[in-house]
């Protein structure tokens, strides 16, 4: 059973409470392994659960659907679309606390969808998985690591989609990230990653994926990526995931403009690989990038430097964080004076 499960469980308990709060993490995308499919089942991905930045929904019921702050149009667009789907009343009040970043990488998109489209469901008494609750939403069209960070975090691999299937991927393996590393993210908010037609227009485009290299990514992830990790072994697990995207960026050069979405987070990676660095990579489309570092005392000296050598550039932002070994977390608020 996963973290989330339990959460939902114990969430399931108190549904006469007027009020629930959903805290849905974000995730780096490390990379598709196979994209040409040729054996019957097509991308595969490794992915990453981040402690922070996070989406926080608070929803209650109400006499109709409401929502305010970040990114509310999208909540709505999900709240109506789950009503649907389930057979739910929709009259819910949602107030998105805090988002994502759209279009960045971090799977603004899934997060928001799961946490409100799964507070709908908690409010009316029904038990729907967040699978479910993906598939319902037309998540996981590609990927399950947004539905994996959701319902267990750690480092998920999923066995991508099947020929002819709807369903999202199965997920195949998830691994704690060790609680000693972490993850140096390097932020461009003057630039947004390819979404929705202009993301499929792309992957259309791209260049056909040799067998070899799929063979080749998927050994990667496989045979050193998880094994290392397993022994937390940073150095490994570095060089697999600096190597995965190393690939994958110069196979998404055509579409992107280069191996990196935007140039200054290029700049800020060409910078850290000079000192060595090899865990360096790109989420999804981008622009957010992303370095695996060994231990805190190393992420905070890099932080320190980088903000220093880059500060004429406002656009650019740092942050160090921890991998997420739970799923998203349930709470149940006590009543308001409405209630």
């Amino acid at each position: 059973m996963n973290s989330t499960t339990r959460n939902f469980e114990a969430a399931n308990e108190g549904t006469d409470r007027a009020t629930v709060r959903i805290i849905a993490p974000g995730r780096l995308h490390l990379g598709f392994l196979d994209l040409a499919g040729t054996l019957g089942r097509r991308f595969g991905s490794l992915g990453i659960t981040l402690d922070r930045p996070s989406t926080v929904v608070r929803m209650q019921r109400a006499e109709r659907l409401s929502a305010s702050g970040p990114d509310a149009g999208r909540a709505v667009a999900a709240v109506e679309k789950a009503a649907t789907r389930f057979g739910l009343d929709k009259a819910v009040e949602v107030t998105v606390e805090s988002a994502l970043p759209p279009h960045s990488g971090l799977g603004s998109g899934t997060q928001l969808g799961l946490a409100v489209a799964t507070g709908l469901c908690l409010l009316r008494g029904r038990d729907i998985s967040p699978r479910e609750v993906g598939a319902a939403l037309g998540r996981g069209a590609r990927s399950s690591i947004g539905i994996g960070a959701f319902t267990e975090g750690g480092v998920i691999l999923d066995g991508g989609k099947k020929r002819g299937s709807d369903a999202p991927p199965p997920i195949l393996s998830r691994l704690p990230f060790p609680e000693n590393w972490r993850i140096l993210l390097v932020y461009d908010h003057a630039h947004q990653g390819l979404s929705g037609p202009e993301e499929v227009k792309a992957m259309e485009g791209l260049p056909p994926f040799a067998d070899t290299l799929a063979g080749h990514m998927a050994r990667l992830a496989v045979m050193v990526a998880l094994p290392a990790l397993a022994e937390a072994d940073v150095d490994y697990f570095a060089a697999a995931v600096g190597e995965m995207q190393r690939l994958l960026g110069e196979h998404y050069a055509s579409a992107q403009g280069g191996r990196y979405t935007s140039s200054s987070v290029a700049e800020v990676m060409d910078w850290l690989g000079a000192r060595g660095l090899r865990g360096l990579g790109q989420s999804s489309w981008g622009p957010t990038g992303f370095a695996i570092l060994g231990s805190p005392d190393e992420a905070d000296q890099l932080i320190r430097e980088a903000r220093a050598h880059f500060g004429d550039r406002p656009a650019l932002a740092f942050d160090c964080v921890r991998g997420s070994n739970a799923g998203a977390r349930i709470e149940w608020l006590a009543c308001v004076e409405q209630c």
